[in-house]
């Protein structure tokens, strides 16, 4: 009978010590992923989009079997768009709920508190929707939390793409902002006049406003800026309040007075349906220009296509940005786990830096150095197109990404 036990002994032995690391069998039955977006208020869809995106990915993988055998389960919650509540939320769905992985955020503010969480917790997030660039210069490359990936642009979309633009219409000099009061705006604003200045060094920036969270009324910020007789506005409030801030400029006559409004995030799903009649009624007059960290009609291939199609098809609409950022989200913790076979948290860190994944935006890299994910977007004009029920992106000027994206060691901005 010692003997036996002796054999069995030697066999668990060789089995749970000499067996390789990171075989199947490390894995859960379910592998819970958390996460957490703005699913309340005028922000709401870009939550709701990322619910979508998401549990699209989820249910195609335990579809075709999950992940080394594995089930996904998902829960998501409310950010509110506050750090402490987003901070609160993380901590219940690792501590309590046992999430294994995290996703999602919107606000800049809220994934820098969310971010200097993450070692304390040891889970890694994707981060889909906030783009303050600190997130990946300053905790990620600075400070060194590599816990952190992100998955869409940062600011680098909403504020050097159109500096590199719009450096090409000298008629445009003067230039005015109506800017989100918080990280988001200020950060933008200052990076687009750097940008443009460096190429364009006649332009003035003569008048500037600044809008919190929850403005209903852009009327003030709005005239207090044309009053300064800009030839162009750049406008950085988002959602809800994008579609506010464009309506109240109608109605004040704005677009009679400008030569171009560059709205960023304006190429979002939610932006372009609330603005559909006035885009088809051409009250913009060819003026509104936008851009998205990924917009449906672009790129032009059968892989974005397909996505779009089982989008639709499951949803009954056109996916966000903040969609698709979610769903190539979770096919990334798909490749990083079945390269790894377990979820150690250092390891899954390694299998996604250099990783290389297609996705419906096209090939996205994630740079070792900062954890930011490379990726080329568009931007263009917001237009009416017969072949689509709501406003696309037209007139495309497609920037390599390699040439507006911020590269380490990252300079000041000022």
């Amino acid at each position: 009978m010692k003997r036996v036990t002796a054999i069995l002994g030697v066999a668990l032995f060789l089995v749970f010590v000499l067996a390789p690391a990171g075989s199947p069998a490390d894995l859960p039955k379910v592998i819970k992923i958390g996460g957490q977006g703005v699913t309340s208020g005028a922000h709401a869809d870009y939550g709701r989009q990322m619910i979508m995106g998401s549990t699209l990915a989820i249910d195609e993988i335990n579809a075709a079997g999950g992940i080394l055998g594995s089930k996904l389960e998902m829960k998501f919650m409310d950010s509110e768009l506050k750090p402490a509540v987003a901070v609160k939320n993380a901590r219940y769905m690792v501590q309590e709920w046992g999430a294994h992985l995290l996703f999602g955020v919107d606000s800049s503010g809220v994934c820098m508190a969310v971010g200097s969480v993450l070692p304390e917790l040891d889970r890694i997030q994707i981060f889909c929707h906030a783009s303050t660039e600190k997130l990946t210069e300053k905790l990620v490359y600075e400070k060194g939390i590599k816990n952190i990936f992100r998955i869409s642009v940062p600011t680098y979309q909403d504020s050097i793409i159109p500096a590199m633009i719009f450096k090409d219409f000298p008629e445009i000099k003067r230039w005015a902002g109506v800017n989100c009061d918080y990280e988001y705006g200020r950060t933008c604003w200052t990076l687009f006049k750097s940008t443009l200045k460096k190429y364009r060094p006649d332009v003035e920036f003569v008048a500037e406003a600044w809008a919190p969270f929850w403005t209903t009324d852009f009327s003030p910020h709005l005239s207090a800026v044309m009053a300064k007789k800009p030839d162009g506005i750049f406008a950085t409030p988002w959602a809800g309040e994008a579609v506010m801030n464009l309506r109240q400029a109608l109605l004040l006559g704005v677009f009679d007075q400008i030569q171009v409004w560059w709205q960023a995030m304006g190429g979002s799903v939610d932006a372009l349906e609330g603005l559909a009649r006035e885009v088809k009624g051409n009250k913009f007059k060819g003026k509104l220009w936008a851009t998205a960290r990924y917009i449906h009609n672009w790129p032009d291939t059968p892989e974005n296509k397909a996505f779009v199609e089982r989008f639709r098809k499951r949803w009954a609409r056109y996916p966000n940005y903040s969609a698709e950022t979610s769903y190539s989200a979770i096919y990334v913790f798909k490749a990083a786990i079945e390269k790894t076979k377990g979820l150690e948290t250092a390891r899954l860190i390694k299998a996604i830096e250099g990783m290389r994944i297609k996705c419906p935006g096209g090939e996205r890299y994630f740079r070792p150095e900062d954890h930011q994910a490379v990726y080329t977007v568009p931007a263009g004009k917001v237009i009416h197109d017969p072949a689509y029920p709501l406003p696309i992106l037209g007139d495309l000027r497609v920037v390599p990404a390699k040439d507006y994206y911020r590269k380490p060691p990252f300079p000041p901005i000022k």
